[in-house]
Order: structure tokens, then sequence, then C-alpha cells
């Protein structure tokens, strides 16, 4: 794999459970890209994710994700691919009972990080990232929806991920909050680091114009950058 490919699959069959939801899959993500995954809901978006985080398991084909082949990835080695990635969902799913900084504190802590220094350094470095430096002490009930979700971009940060996969994540917020929330991720898919988002808010999809691959009928289509074609192919 390309020093410079984050993801690749070539010819993956995609399964849930028995049944075949996407074959022959192939694309590739680089470093510094942002690429969008998009498609009719059932086509097929959230199960390619579920592979690249190894929630489904791949069979087929070849899968590398951030230097790990996913047909040969053991049980114990999971976790560590996880910390590579950084996963957004649409229903933000923070941590109710505790503030914004616990929330992240939580994380830090559940993927090995032990320094209090370091983790209330680290805590704050992506809070500043997402533009939220001055709410670490809110509970998550007192943020906007746009507040929240940058609070799990600032979640999908704090292990420096590779790639930050996102799931539908303006999918919950009104079109201004969304602009801004697409903004921020394309600002994070500058440095260095992927994005791949799945949507299918195309109105921001035209806004915000890059790279698409398409779920259709059972089949990934690799889109360029035209936007206009997502409508007709």
């Amino acid at each position: 794999m390309s020093s410079k490919r984050i993801i690749e699959y070539v010819n993956v069959d995609i399964f849930q459970k028995e049944t075949l939801v996407l074959n022959n899959v192939s694309f590739e993500v680089n470093k510094g890209e942002f690429a969008y995954l998009i498609g009719k809901t059932g086509s097929g978006k959230s199960s390619i994710l579920k592979t690249i985080y190894a929630d489904l398991p791949v069979k087929s084909g070849i899968a590398n994700v951030v230097g790990y082949d996913l047909l040969k990835i053991k049980n114990k080695e999971i976790p560590f691919l996880r910390r590579k990635l950084g996963i957004i969902f649409q229903d933000f799913q923070l941590l109710i009972d505790r503030t914004v900084y616990d929330n992240l504190l939580f994380v830090l802590k559940a993927t090995g990080w032990r320094n209090k220094n370091q983790m209330r350094e680290r805590i704050q470095d992506v809070l500043e990232k997402v533009g939220l430096a001055t709410k670490g002490f809110k509970m998550p009930h007192q943020l906007s929806g746009g507040e929240q979700q940058r609070i799990a971009i600032a979640r999908s940060l704090l292990n420096e991920p590779d790639i930050i996969l996102a799931d539908e994540p303006t999918g919950n917020l009104d079109p201004e909050t969304a602009r801004g929330i697409m903004k921020l991720l394309f600002e994070i898919s500058k440095s260095e680091r992927a994005v791949l988002m799945a949507t299918h808010n195309y109105s921001l999809f035209r806004e915000f114009p890059a790279r698409t691959l398409k779920c259709e009928d059972g089949k990934v289509v690799v889109l360029k950058d035209q936007p206009d074609q997502a409508f007709s192919v």
C-alpha cells in the first residue's frame, strides 16, 4: 500500500451477516483528502464504514486500513486499529451524565492515557481546534446541536487519528450549523489527516465539492470532483 494511501479496497465483498450488501468494492483514500460516501438510505454506506473500523468482517479481496490488513486482523489488534481512526456519528453519542471535559477524559483513559497533565493539555488542544475552548465545564444538554457535534469532532481527534470517519455528521443540524461543521471537517482534512464522510445531504455536497464514492445497486462508483454527477450516475 502506498505511504500516502490510508485506505485501500480492491474487489471487496461486504456482508451484513449472510446478506451481500455490496460486491466488488474498490476505492482508496489518501492522506490530506476529503472524500464523500453517498447513496440512498440502505445502500451500504454505513456497512462500508463498519468494515473500515472492523465492526463487520472482510472476507475477500484486498482491504488495508492505516497499515492493517482487514482480512488477517486479529481481535486483539482491533482496538489499536480504532485508535488510528476518529469516528463521528449523527447523534453525537456524548455521555449525558458528565461534562464535556469528562467526556473527553473518559476516552483518553479508555485508550491508555495515564499522565494527568498530558490528558489535560490534549483535551484543551482539541477543544481549541473546534472553537470551544471555554466549554469544557458544560454538560451536553447545555450545548446546542452544533456545539455537541463539535465536541464529538474534538473527541474524534483526541488520539491524533490518520482518518476521520463521519457518518451523517450534519443529519441532525440546521443548514447554517451544518455548513460550519463542513468547514471544520474540510480544515481537518488539510492537516495530513483524511476525512471520509457518509451523507445524503446533497445541498452541502454541492456547496463543498470533493471526490465522491457512490453506493448504488450493490456497487460503489467512484465519481470525480463533479458534484452534479451524483444525481445522474
